[in-house]
């Protein structure tokens, strides 16, 4: 609250409302940036002391320290951000992607918060804001890991600096980007059907990650005796138990889109497949209990799962352009995007586990994302193909050439070849028409010679046949006063 009210002109007016000439002091802007450094490591070290804190006191036979509470909480700040730490030299890389997911949503709010009390409205305005989110979080890494040297829990310190700076960076890149507006500016130079693609390929990774969760939901209730039988009966093991569980909820739902999608997940020697098991040992940890023990034939049935992602896919595509070959390539786009998804949730998802039967963790991401590649093109091409509208074939050449409106073919729709067809037989028409006009003038024109002749016959049974026309008596008239001479006696 003291910072905004430095901001601006009033404590009741938000900074939003400063006019574009207003610019803030130097050292507002630099308490800004402070709180967006600070801002997020406070926080997320915070919410891991606390957790760390709730575990202690509630578990048996242990010994509360706030002080080893604080320094449990920086190792637990790097596994929050994808770190790998080494416990005893033994690694442990399959870390909780529900703290990461919180750590990226908190960096992405507080660099769209300071870019918009700063006034940005432009990226290349924010860059300070997103300079000042990664380069404080890369820091801090590894400070902790420099810090850590010498305790039983050990990180990297270049991976503790690289790791946590870079999902910062991603996630303040995202909430600048929020912030100034510029998918709107992206939109307008991107190509659409790209684009387009893009949005799809989210909806399909978002109907691929909820199948996951549906069958993993399904699994652990038809197993509950088993997940139950795994608490203990005390209060404090079972609430770390728990725990547990929901922290690394996430990471048991990308195993489980593994399994729908086909190629399935493995767990030390431990291996689900939808075409393949092999047994082996698994931990003891209620997130687990809804593993099977053994194949079961109904399986490849969960196929129609991620085909009915591609085909919503497809079904959303279907608008987007009239030519078919156009519509297909945005469903590749679609399921390139897909497939990326699947990569970075099956990278996170897995890892090392010790070096016990337990290690390591994996998902076969490479074959995952090409199987999740295929699931959403090949259904939602054919759903594109077959359910979209198609191009009209082109109107005859002769249409095209006599109809002035169709200078342009590309822009020929079935309406309109048809009014060409018509307009050609319409003008053939009238041709055969004015060439049968003109042949019957000469049958008119002969009814005036009858006339003539009829005339003339009347004309001389009246004796009026040397009755002279009034052209030729002038005529007449004229020459003999010219040529007669006038005699004698008229002299």
């Amino acid at each position: 609250m003291r910072i905004m009210d430095l901001l601006t002109d009033s404590p009741e007016e938000p900074v939003s409302d400063l006019g574009p000439d207003v610019e803030l002091s130097r050292a507002a802007r630099v308490r800004v940036l402070l709180a967006a450094a600070l801002g997020p490591l406070v926080t997320g070290y915070a919410a891991v002391a606390t957790v760390l804190t709730l575990v202690t006191l509630t578990a048996e036979r242990t010994v509360f320290s706030g002080t080893g509470v604080l320094l449990a909480a920086g190792p637990g700040w790097l596994a929050a951000h994808q770190v790998r730490l080494d416990l005893g030299g033994h690694p442990i890389g399959v870390l909780p992607l529900l703290p990461t997911l919180g750590a990226l949503a908190l960096a992405a709010r507080t660099a769209s918060g300071a870019a918009t009390r700063l006034g940005c409205r432009s990226p290349r305005e924010a860059l300070p804001v997103f300079a000042t989110i990664t380069l404080a979080h890369a820091l801090f890494g590894l400070v902790v890991a420099l810090c850590a040297q010498g305790s039983p829990v050990t990180a990297d310190p270049l991976v503790a600096f690289a790791v946590p700076g870079l999902l910062a960076a991603l996630a303040a890149g995202a909430g600048v980007v929020w912030s100034c507006g510029l998918p709107d500016v992206v939109a307008e130079r991107l190509d659409p059907l790209a684009l387009r693609g893009v949005r799809a390929g989210a909806l399909g990774l978002a109907v691929l990650v909820a199948c996951g969760c549906v069958v993993f939901t399904v699994a652990t209730a038809l197993s509950w005796r088993t997940v139950a039988d795994m608490y203990e009966p005390a209060f404090g093991s079972s609430f770390g138990m728990f725990l547990l569980s929901v922290l690394y909820l996430p990471n048991a739902v990308a195993a489980t889109l593994s399994f729908v999608a086909g190629p399935g997940f493995s767990i030390g020697d431990l291996t689900v497949g939808m075409f393949g098991y092999r047994a082996g040992a698994v931990p003891g940890v209620p997130l687990l209990g809804g593993l099977p023990e053994h194949h079961a034939a109904w399986w490849p049935a969960l196929l129609v799962l991620p085909a009915a992602a591609g085909a919503l896919v497809g079904w959303s595509l279907r608008k987007v352009n009239a030519d078919p070959a156009q519509r297909i390539r945005t469903v590749a786009v679609a399921g390139a995007v897909v497939a990326l998804g699947c990569v970075l949730l099956g990278t996170l998802s897995g890892g090392r586990l010790g070096d016990g039967p337990f290690d390591p963790v994996s998902v076969p991401v490479g074959v995952a994302s090409v199987v999740a590649f295929c699931w959403i093109v090949i259904p939602g091409s054919f759903v594109a193909f077959f359910t979209g509208e198609h191009e009209p074939p082109a109107p005859p050449p002769e249409a095209l050439e006599d109809n002035e409106a169709f200078e342009d073919a590309d822009e020929v729709d079935a309406e309109e070849a048809a009014e060409a067809v018509e307009e050609l037989e319409a003008s053939e028409a009238s041709e055969e028409d004015q060439e049968a006009e003109e042949g019957e003038e000469p049958e008119e024109a002969q009814e005036p010679a009858e006339d003539t002749e009829f005339d003339a016959k009347a004309d001389a049974e009246l004796g009026l046949e040397d009755v002279p026309a009034e052209d030729e008596a002038v005529t007449g008239g004229t020459e003999t006063c010219g040529d007669v001479e006038a005699d004698g006696t008229d002299r």
